[in-house]
């Protein structure tokens, strides 16, 4: 697995580009197989009827390249960040399902819930993954994936731009939005704000180093856990040495 699983520092470091695609055909357990492979089924489904078999394909793999990326971008500095599974295309898929037919229902523990409040509820549930930064789940793929899907549905099918734009716009705009601000305020994420203080007193200044310095000895522990020590780059061991010196 771990020869094609997606990681920012075989994609970036080596090259090793392969690993954007090869990546989605990766399960952790026959639970996240069985479970993508129902969503998969049950809006693939949907949108086959609408957009035809090389509509739905054409949003699944673009919506996995899309996914990739806005991992790759958001993790560009964190190499031992990892990711395996469809989820991008699958959310590629159901969005672009809710986008052409945003009144579909979906049914959560039995009940019946207009598909543009799942849609909706998703966007800002991935949105705020990232700005988290919760391991476990690759918010930053399932958020690109469901941006990808919405604008593919748009381009296959202008008229659902006309008929359903207010909902493709409730989906979109908190997400681009919270793009640009990544994109222009790269330390958004980090602090939390969008003009960082530049009178910081020393022990703001601790602060911060110890929040980013935390974090980046949490991803190192994450991946020794997952891989072993062996996989640490040379950067990652003198930074996992000085946070360990007293």
């Amino acid at each position: 697995m771990a020869r094609y699983d997606f990681q920012v520092e075989k994609v970036l470091v080596y090259k090793d580009y392969k690993r954007l695609f090869t990546s989605a055909f990766l399960h952790a357990n026959w639970l996240h197989l069985i479970f993508n492979m129902i969503a998969l089924f049950y809006f693939g489904m949907q949108l086959g009827a609408i957009l035809g078999t090389l509509g739905f394909l054409l949003t699944f793999i673009l919506g996995i390249l899309g996914g990739v990326l806005l991992a790759l971008y958001i993790q560009r500095y964190n190499s031992g960040y990892s990711a395996i599974g469809p989820s991008a295309g699958i959310n590629a898929v159901m969005l672009a399902c809710i986008a052409l037919v945003p009144g579909m229902r979906i049914s959560l523990f039995f009940i019946p819930i207009p598909g543009w409040i799942i849609g909706l509820a998703y966007m800002l549930i991935s949105i705020y993954g990232i700005r988290s930064r919760r391991e476990g789940i690759s918010h930053e793929a399932h958020l690109g994936g469901g941006i990808t899907g919405i604008i593919i549905a748009v381009l296959l099918q202008p008229s659902a731009l006309q008929n359903n734009l207010w909902v493709i716009l409730l989906m979109l705009i908190p997400s681009l939005s919270f793009i640009f601000l990544i994109v222009r305020y790269p330390h958004f994420l980090i602090l939390g704000t969008l003009k960082p203080r530049t009178n910081h007193t020393v022990e703001d200044r601790a602060n911060i180093e110890r929040k980013i310095t935390e974090a980046q000895v949490d991803e190192i522990l994450e991946k020794i856990n997952k891989k072993g020590i062996s996989s640490l780059t040379k950067k990652e061991k003198e930074a996992l040495e000085k946070y360990s010196r007293p």
